[in-house]
Protein backbone atom coordinates (compact mmCIF):
# COMPACT_ATOMS: atom_id res chain seq x y z
CA UNK A 1 0.00 0.00 0.00
CA UNK A 2 0.88 3.42 -0.81
CA UNK A 3 1.68 6.31 2.48
CA UNK A 4 -1.37 7.57 1.32
CA UNK A 5 -3.59 3.93 1.69
CA UNK A 6 -1.93 3.63 4.64
CA UNK A 7 -3.37 6.60 6.28
CA UNK A 8 -6.81 6.33 4.58
CA UNK A 9 -6.77 2.84 6.69
CA UNK A 10 -5.26 3.87 9.64
CA UNK A 11 -7.60 7.08 10.02
CA UNK A 12 -10.73 5.33 9.31
CA UNK A 13 -12.64 4.55 12.20
CA UNK A 14 -14.56 1.13 10.76
CA UNK A 15 -11.40 -0.05 9.98
CA UNK A 16 -9.04 1.14 12.91
CA UNK A 17 -11.85 -1.03 15.27
CA UNK A 18 -11.35 -4.34 13.36
CA UNK A 19 -7.64 -4.10 13.19
CA UNK A 20 -8.09 -4.17 17.01
CA UNK A 21 -10.24 -7.02 17.19
CA UNK A 22 -7.40 -9.00 14.94
CA UNK A 23 -5.36 -8.16 17.48
CA UNK A 24 -6.95 -8.80 20.12
CA UNK A 25 -8.02 -11.91 18.79
CA UNK A 26 -4.32 -12.85 17.73
CA UNK A 27 -3.55 -12.24 21.66
CA UNK A 28 -6.27 -14.64 22.46
CA UNK A 29 -5.33 -17.03 20.80
CA UNK A 30 -1.28 -17.29 22.20
CA UNK A 31 -2.33 -15.77 25.86
CA UNK A 32 -5.72 -16.72 26.78
CA UNK A 33 -6.24 -19.76 26.05
CA UNK A 34 -3.32 -21.60 27.49
CA UNK A 35 -4.77 -19.86 30.95
CA UNK A 36 -7.79 -21.42 30.34
CA UNK A 37 -6.31 -24.67 29.74
CA UNK A 38 -3.60 -24.93 32.56
CA UNK A 39 -6.39 -25.56 35.62
CA UNK A 40 -7.30 -28.83 33.74
CA UNK A 41 -4.56 -30.12 33.24
CA UNK A 42 -3.12 -28.69 36.79
CA UNK A 43 -5.87 -30.28 38.41
CA UNK A 44 -5.68 -33.55 36.83
CA UNK A 45 -1.82 -33.31 37.72
CA UNK A 46 -3.17 -32.85 41.45
CA UNK A 47 -5.27 -35.62 41.51
CA UNK A 48 -2.28 -37.95 40.40
CA UNK A 49 -0.40 -36.53 42.88
CA UNK A 50 -2.64 -36.71 45.90
CA UNK A 51 -3.99 -40.20 44.76
CA UNK A 52 -0.83 -41.79 43.95
CA UNK A 53 1.93 -40.51 46.28
CA UNK A 54 3.75 -43.16 45.41
CA UNK A 55 4.01 -42.58 41.61
CA UNK A 56 2.06 -45.35 41.83
CA UNK A 57 -2.02 -46.54 42.30
CA UNK A 58 -1.53 -48.88 45.24
CA UNK A 59 -5.32 -50.70 45.68
CA UNK A 60 -6.11 -53.12 48.14
CA UNK A 61 -7.85 -56.31 47.26
CA UNK A 62 -9.50 -58.72 48.98
CA UNK A 63 -8.06 -62.12 47.29
CA UNK A 64 -10.80 -64.29 49.00
CA UNK A 65 -13.72 -62.62 47.85
CA UNK A 66 -13.25 -64.58 44.32
CA UNK A 67 -16.51 -62.72 42.44
CA UNK A 68 -14.38 -59.75 42.42
CA UNK A 69 -11.04 -60.99 42.02
CA UNK A 70 -11.46 -63.79 39.83
CA UNK A 71 -7.92 -65.14 39.89
CA UNK A 72 -4.75 -64.12 38.74
CA UNK A 73 -2.71 -64.12 35.32
CA UNK A 74 0.21 -65.99 33.68
CA UNK A 75 2.43 -63.01 35.76
CA UNK A 76 0.87 -63.09 38.81
CA UNK A 77 -1.08 -60.51 38.75
CA UNK A 78 -4.89 -60.53 40.11
CA UNK A 79 -7.69 -60.38 37.44
CA UNK A 80 -11.34 -59.95 37.86
CA UNK A 81 -13.82 -57.09 37.85
CA UNK A 82 -12.24 -55.18 41.56
CA UNK A 83 -8.83 -55.12 39.62
CA UNK A 84 -10.47 -54.59 36.56
CA UNK A 85 -11.96 -51.18 37.27
CA UNK A 86 -8.61 -50.01 39.88
CA UNK A 87 -6.73 -50.61 36.86
CA UNK A 88 -9.21 -48.30 34.43
CA UNK A 89 -9.55 -45.55 37.06
CA UNK A 90 -5.02 -45.57 37.18
CA UNK A 91 -5.38 -45.36 33.52
CA UNK A 92 -7.50 -42.08 33.37
CA UNK A 93 -5.46 -40.50 36.39
CA UNK A 94 -2.30 -41.61 34.30
CA UNK A 95 -0.51 -43.41 36.69
CA UNK A 96 0.36 -47.27 37.12
CA UNK A 97 -1.57 -49.64 39.10
CA UNK A 98 0.07 -51.79 42.20
CA UNK A 99 -1.58 -54.29 43.57
CA UNK A 100 -1.53 -54.64 47.56
CA UNK A 101 -2.97 -58.20 48.25
CA UNK A 102 -4.65 -59.08 51.56
CA UNK A 103 -6.35 -62.44 52.87
CA UNK A 104 -9.00 -61.08 54.29
CA UNK A 105 -10.76 -57.62 55.05
CA UNK A 106 -10.49 -57.29 58.78
CA UNK A 107 -6.13 -57.21 57.59
CA UNK A 108 -6.89 -55.14 54.88
CA UNK A 109 -9.12 -52.49 56.90
CA UNK A 110 -6.59 -52.79 59.36
CA UNK A 111 -3.89 -51.11 57.58
CA UNK A 112 -6.17 -47.84 56.23
CA UNK A 113 -4.80 -45.80 59.32
CA UNK A 114 -1.18 -46.18 57.40
CA UNK A 115 0.58 -45.56 53.63
CA UNK A 116 0.22 -48.70 52.95
CA UNK A 117 -2.27 -48.73 49.80
CA UNK A 118 -3.98 -45.36 47.92
CA UNK A 119 -7.06 -46.97 47.15
CA UNK A 120 -9.13 -50.25 48.28
CA UNK A 121 -12.19 -52.44 46.87
CA UNK A 122 -14.39 -53.42 49.48
CA UNK A 123 -17.81 -53.74 51.26
CA UNK A 124 -18.71 -50.20 52.60
CA UNK A 125 -20.10 -50.46 55.97
CA UNK A 126 -19.81 -47.55 58.35
CA UNK A 127 -17.63 -49.30 61.05
CA UNK A 128 -14.99 -49.22 57.69
CA UNK A 129 -15.53 -45.67 57.42
CA UNK A 130 -13.27 -44.15 60.71
CA UNK A 131 -10.09 -43.60 57.78
CA UNK A 132 -11.38 -43.97 54.92
CA UNK A 133 -14.36 -42.12 52.23
CA UNK A 134 -16.50 -44.71 50.31
CA UNK A 135 -17.53 -43.96 46.63
CA UNK A 136 -21.67 -45.05 45.68
CA UNK A 137 -21.79 -49.31 45.36
CA UNK A 138 -20.72 -50.19 41.44
CA UNK A 139 -22.34 -53.93 42.76
CA UNK A 140 -24.25 -55.43 45.50
CA UNK A 141 -23.76 -59.17 46.63
CA UNK A 142 -26.68 -60.63 48.35
CA UNK A 143 -26.18 -62.26 51.92
CA UNK A 144 -28.50 -64.38 53.15
CA UNK A 145 -28.68 -67.97 55.91
CA UNK A 146 -28.15 -71.39 55.00
CA UNK A 147 -30.48 -73.80 57.82
CA UNK A 148 -30.55 -77.72 58.56
CA UNK A 149 -33.48 -78.82 56.15
CA UNK A 150 -34.89 -79.25 59.30
CA UNK A 151 -35.64 -76.08 60.29
CA UNK A 152 -38.80 -74.39 60.32
CA UNK A 153 -37.41 -70.94 59.08
CA UNK A 154 -38.72 -70.04 55.29
CA UNK A 155 -37.26 -66.76 55.53
CA UNK A 156 -34.30 -64.91 57.24
CA UNK A 157 -37.06 -62.86 59.44
CA UNK A 158 -37.60 -66.34 61.00
CA UNK A 159 -34.12 -67.12 61.95
CA UNK A 160 -33.59 -63.38 64.40
CA UNK A 161 -35.52 -65.25 67.06
CA UNK A 162 -34.42 -65.86 70.71
CA UNK A 163 -32.95 -69.58 71.19
CA UNK A 164 -31.35 -69.58 67.57
CA UNK A 165 -27.59 -69.20 67.56
CA UNK A 166 -25.92 -67.88 63.92
CA UNK A 167 -22.79 -68.55 62.71
CA UNK A 168 -20.84 -66.01 60.94
CA UNK A 169 -17.25 -65.38 59.60
CA UNK A 170 -15.54 -63.11 61.14
CA UNK A 171 -14.71 -59.34 59.51
CA UNK A 172 -17.16 -59.77 56.75
CA UNK A 173 -19.37 -56.92 55.97
CA UNK A 174 -22.75 -58.43 56.38
CA UNK A 175 -21.30 -59.79 59.78
CA UNK A 176 -20.51 -56.28 61.08
CA UNK A 177 -24.39 -55.58 59.66
CA UNK A 178 -25.64 -58.48 61.88
CA UNK A 179 -24.07 -57.50 64.74
CA UNK A 180 -25.89 -53.76 64.73
CA UNK A 181 -29.31 -55.43 63.41
CA UNK A 182 -29.71 -58.48 65.13
CA UNK A 183 -32.46 -58.42 67.46
CA UNK A 184 -32.80 -61.58 69.48
CA UNK A 185 -30.46 -64.19 67.89
CA UNK A 186 -27.07 -65.06 69.05
CA UNK A 187 -24.06 -64.46 66.76
CA UNK A 188 -20.87 -66.33 67.17
CA UNK A 189 -18.00 -65.36 64.76
CA UNK A 190 -15.38 -67.59 63.39
CA UNK A 191 -12.01 -66.82 61.83
CA UNK A 192 -12.34 -68.50 58.51
CA UNK A 193 -14.92 -69.85 55.85
CA UNK A 194 -14.61 -73.74 56.25
CA UNK A 195 -13.86 -72.95 60.17
CA UNK A 196 -17.21 -71.49 60.34
CA UNK A 197 -18.80 -74.50 58.68
CA UNK A 198 -17.62 -76.59 61.18
CA UNK A 199 -18.40 -74.96 64.05
CA UNK A 200 -21.98 -74.34 62.35
CA UNK A 201 -21.97 -78.47 62.24
CA UNK A 202 -20.47 -79.40 65.24
CA UNK A 203 -22.68 -77.42 67.63
CA UNK A 204 -25.50 -78.31 65.75
CA UNK A 205 -26.53 -74.34 65.08
CA UNK A 206 -29.64 -73.21 63.56
CA UNK A 207 -28.14 -71.19 60.82
CA UNK A 208 -25.18 -69.85 58.88
CA UNK A 209 -24.38 -66.19 57.74
CA UNK A 210 -23.07 -66.08 54.13
CA UNK A 211 -23.31 -64.51 50.31
CA UNK A 212 -25.70 -66.04 48.62
CA UNK A 213 -22.65 -67.29 46.12
CA UNK A 214 -20.51 -68.69 48.27
CA UNK A 215 -23.04 -70.83 50.28
CA UNK A 216 -24.29 -72.14 47.27
CA UNK A 217 -20.31 -73.02 46.24
CA UNK A 218 -19.89 -74.48 49.23
CA UNK A 219 -22.83 -76.17 49.60
CA UNK A 220 -21.01 -79.21 50.32
CA UNK A 221 -19.15 -78.50 53.16
CA UNK A 222 -22.86 -78.32 54.68
CA UNK A 223 -24.25 -81.52 54.23
CA UNK A 224 -28.31 -81.08 55.42
CA UNK A 225 -28.49 -77.43 55.07
CA UNK A 226 -30.74 -75.86 52.48
CA UNK A 227 -30.35 -71.86 51.42
CA UNK A 228 -33.63 -69.43 52.32
CA UNK A 229 -35.12 -67.86 49.31
CA UNK A 230 -34.73 -64.13 50.38
CA UNK A 231 -31.86 -61.91 52.20
CA UNK A 232 -30.69 -59.98 55.03
CA UNK A 233 -29.62 -57.35 53.23
CA UNK A 234 -26.86 -56.59 50.23
CA UNK A 235 -22.77 -55.83 50.34
CA UNK A 236 -22.79 -52.84 48.69
CA UNK A 237 -19.06 -53.31 47.25
CA UNK A 238 -17.29 -49.95 46.75
CA UNK A 239 -13.96 -47.87 46.02
CA UNK A 240 -12.37 -45.91 49.14
CA UNK A 241 -9.40 -43.76 49.48
CA UNK A 242 -8.02 -42.07 52.98
CA UNK A 243 -9.67 -39.42 53.92
CA UNK A 244 -8.40 -35.70 52.86
CA UNK A 245 -8.09 -36.54 49.55
CA UNK A 246 -10.77 -34.47 48.40
CA UNK A 247 -10.01 -33.72 44.68
CA UNK A 248 -8.92 -37.80 44.76
CA UNK A 249 -12.08 -39.10 46.23
CA UNK A 250 -13.90 -36.84 43.83
CA UNK A 251 -12.50 -38.40 40.71
CA UNK A 252 -12.97 -41.72 42.41
CA UNK A 253 -16.87 -41.47 43.07
CA UNK A 254 -16.71 -39.94 39.35
CA UNK A 255 -14.95 -42.54 37.75
CA UNK A 256 -17.33 -45.63 39.82
CA UNK A 257 -20.51 -43.74 38.40
CA UNK A 258 -19.35 -43.66 34.82
CA UNK A 259 -18.19 -47.06 35.22
CA UNK A 260 -21.61 -47.89 35.61
CA UNK A 261 -23.37 -45.63 33.28
CA UNK A 262 -21.12 -46.65 30.40
CA UNK A 263 -21.56 -49.69 30.66
CA UNK A 264 -17.83 -51.46 31.76
CA UNK A 265 -19.32 -52.69 35.33
CA UNK A 266 -21.63 -55.00 33.72
CA UNK A 267 -18.90 -55.69 30.66
CA UNK A 268 -16.40 -56.85 33.28
CA UNK A 269 -18.94 -58.72 35.38
CA UNK A 270 -19.80 -60.50 32.53
CA UNK A 271 -16.37 -61.19 31.25
CA UNK A 272 -15.17 -62.61 34.44
CA UNK A 273 -18.72 -64.64 34.47
CA UNK A 274 -19.92 -63.49 37.97
CA UNK A 275 -23.15 -61.28 36.23
CA UNK A 276 -25.44 -63.76 37.65
CA UNK A 277 -24.08 -63.40 41.34
CA UNK A 278 -24.19 -59.67 41.25
CA UNK A 279 -26.50 -57.15 40.31
CA UNK A 280 -25.31 -53.36 39.69
CA UNK A 281 -27.39 -50.81 41.83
Amino acid sequence: RTQRELFLFSADPYKTKLSKMRRCAIVAQHIVAPQVLAPTSCAAADVAKEMAPTGKLRVALNMRNQLLVSGKSASGEPEGLAPSLAKAFADKIGVPVEFVAYDSVPALAKDAPDDKWDVAMIGADPARAEFVDFTAPYCQIEATYAVPTTSGAQKCADVDKAGITIAACKGAAYVLWLERNLKHAKLEQVEGHDETYEHFKENALQAVAGLRSKLKKDGSKRPGTRILKDKFMTVEQAACTKKGRAAGFKALSDFIEDAKKSGLVKELMAKFKVDKDLTIP
